[in-house]
């Protein structure tokens, strides 16, 4: 079995399911760190003719994460290609079955087992919060209505801000982000790359910024199993 994978998440949720064959993925997929694999280009912009020279069974990519226009041409070209629709965390790990059962793994992975049970229960606050969480600045950019992020924080007690916008990442100016109501702000950081030096600082001093992994917020893979944990404790810090 030849897999490329054009999802970060999902080639992380491969390369521990089914080692060995992931034969390409793309210049963003950083996990697992040792990954050896060919790079076929950005998640929006993959290289197709490398991909097809890889000759792969399966190409995986995602709906959100990947254009609709290099999928249709992989699949004008022969290949097959898995698209996964992910909007909250039921769907994840269903979408996650489909494509490791695709990649030729026999039996439910420990890993897929493992985090389903950390979402059991995750950790919350005392009371539920408000937040905003901008994923991207110039122009500032946050989750909107029917993302998985947002799935995922109001299971953690984290009530979007904007979650009833008709759109699902809606275009905020920062004057408006810093009127709203807000109980906190969360910064991953990914997609956009938010440090404590670039974005706490642009919000009031009175409204409490968490700083959390991109990863943890935002990918569905093996990353799941420790995501409660390790959001929990970046949202406490920050509300203490």
């Amino acid at each position: 079995m030849r897999v490329v994978s054009l999802v970060p998440s999902l080639t992380e949720a491969v390369a521990e399911s089914a080692p060995g064959v992931l034969v390409g993925a793309t210049d963003w997929c950083s996990h697992p760190a040792d990954l050896d694999v060919v790079r076929v280009g950005g998640t929006k912009n993959p290289d197709v003719e490398r991909i097809l020279r890889l000759a792969p069974d399966l190409v995986i990519a995602n709906e959100e994460e990947n254009r609709e226009p290099d999928l249709t041409a992989l699949r004008e070209a022969g290949l097959e290609v898995l698209v996964t629709e992910v909007r909250d965390l039921p769907q994840a790990f269903r979408e996650l079955d489909r494509v490791v059962g695709a990649c030729g793994v026999r039996g439910r992975p420990r890993w897929l087992d493992e985090a389903e049970e950390a979402w059991l229960d995750p950790p919350r606050p005392s009371t539920r919060l408000r937040a905003a969480v901008p994923i991207w600045r110039r122009p500032w950019m946050v989750l909107g209505r029917d993302t998985f992020a947002g799935d995922m924080l109001t299971r953690m007690g984290i009530d979007n801000a904007y979650a009833a916008h008709a759109e699902r990442y809606p275009r905020v100016p920062i004057d408006e982000l810093c009127a709203a109501d807000l109980d906190l702000v969360v910064l991953p950081d990914e997609p956009y790359r938010f440090t404590r030096d670039d974005g706490p600082e642009a919000f009031p001093v009175t409204v409490p910024v968490a700083l959390v992994s991109g990863r943890h917020l935002t990918w569905y893979g093996p990353s799941l199993a420790e995501a409660p944990r390790l959001l929990s404790a970046a949202l406490r810090a920050a509300v203490r």
